[in-house]
C-alpha cells in the first residue's frame, strides 16, 4: 500500500496493529486496510467486540473523571495509543483546567498522530516508550517532570496489560510504576478478562497472535493481583459497565458479556 506522508519511515504497514484496530473499533480513521481487515475478522467470531472497546473507552472516561474529581490534575496515560473520542487530557480538564498529561505509546503511528494532534498543547506531552522498559520509561524527561513535584499522579492502563506476557513479568512491571508514584496516586486499569465470554476467549487470543502484540487474557482473581499496594476503589475490579456507570439503565442486564474487567486503586 502507498505510505501517506506522516506515517514515520520504517513503519510496518503490511501487519496489523493493536492501537489501530482498536481506533478502528472506535469509529476512528487513524488504521489502515490491514487493520480493518483483522477487525473485521475478529467481530466476525465476535460481534459484540466494538461494543466491548466502546464500553472499556467509557471506562477510561468515567474513572478519568473520578480521578480529577478527587484533586488528581497529573495524568500518565501508558498504551494511550491517538488521543481522540474524549481524550484523557479533555475529560480530565472538565475538572482540572490546568490538567498535565503524559501520553506513552510504543507504536510510532500512534505517537506521530499523537505529536500532530497534540502540538499545540503545552501541557501534554508524547513519549515512544515501551511499558515493559519500565525503566526507561520511567527516566524520561518528560515522565520525570510529572513526576517531580511529588504530587498525586493516576498511571492510566487501559486495555493494555492484556498485550504484557507472563514472560514479560507483569508484576514486576506494576511494582517498578507503583514505587515511583507520590503518595495519594492513582491506577486506573482495564483488562481483557477469561470470564464472561470464555467461549470466545481461545479464538480471539489466536486471531492477535498475527500481530506484534498478542493477546494475554487473565481471570478476576489475576487482575485483582495487580492492584497489589494500592486500595482499590468501590466496587473493586468489576466488569466494565459496573464500574461507576452513569446510571444502572447503562449496565444493562448482562454485563459479563463486555468481558472486559475494570478498576481503580488509590495509593496510601
Amino acid at each position: 500500500m502507498a505510505r501517506p506522508n506522516w506515517v514515520p519511515a520504517g513503519t510496518d504497514l503490511d501487519k496489523p496493529n493493536a492501537a489501530r484496530v482498536y481506533d478502528y473499533y472506535l469509529g476512528g480513521s487513524h488504521n489502515f486496510e490491514v487493520d480493518r481487515q483483522m477487525a473485521r475478522k475478529a467481530i466476525e467470531l465476535w460481534p459484540d467486540l466494538p461494543k466491548i472497546m466502546r464500553a472499556n473507552r467509557a471506562f477510561l472516561r468515567r474513572a478519568t473523571q473520578f480521578a480529577a474529581e478527587e484533586g488528581i490534575s497529573r495524568f500518565l496515560d501508558i498504551g494511550s495509543g491517538i488521543p481522540t473520542f474524549g481524550a484523557v487530557h479533555e475529560v480530565a480538564r472538565e475538572y482540572q483546567p490546568d490538567a498535565r498529561v503524559v501520553y506513552v505509546d510504543m507504536d510510532p503511528v500512534a505517537v506521530a498522530h499523537s505529536r500532530l494532534i497534540l502540538a499545540d498543547d503545552p501541557r501534554c506531552r508524547i513519549v515512544d516508550a515501551d511499558l515493559r522498559n519500565t525503566d526507561d520509561l520511567l527516566a524520561r524527561p518528560e515522565v520525570e517532570e510529572l513526576l517531580a513535584p511529588g504530587e498525586p499522579v493516576a498511571v492510566i492502563l487501559n486495555a493494555v496489560m492484556h498485550f504484557v506476557t507472563d514472560a514479560d513479568h507483569p508484576d514486576r512491571i506494576l511494582t517498578k510504576l507503583r514505587e515511583a508514584l507520590p503518595s495519594g496516586s492513582m491506577l486506573i486499569l482495564s483488562h481483557a478478562s477469561l470470564e464472561g465470554r470464555p467461549d470466545q476467549a481461545g479464538s480471539h487470543q489466536s486471531l492477535y497472535r498475527s500481530t506484534p502484540t498478542p493477546l494475554t487474557m487473565r481471570s478476576r482473581e489475576q487482575i485483582t493481583a495487580f492492584f497489589e499496594g494500592y486500595e482499590l476503589v468501590e466496587p473493586g475490579v468489576v466488569y466494565l459497565p459496573e464500574w461507576h456507570p452513569d446510571d444502572e439503565a447503562s449496565v444493562g442486564p448482562h454485563p459479563e458479556r463486555m468481558t472486559g474487567m475494570a478498576g481503580v486503586g488509590r495509593l496510601s
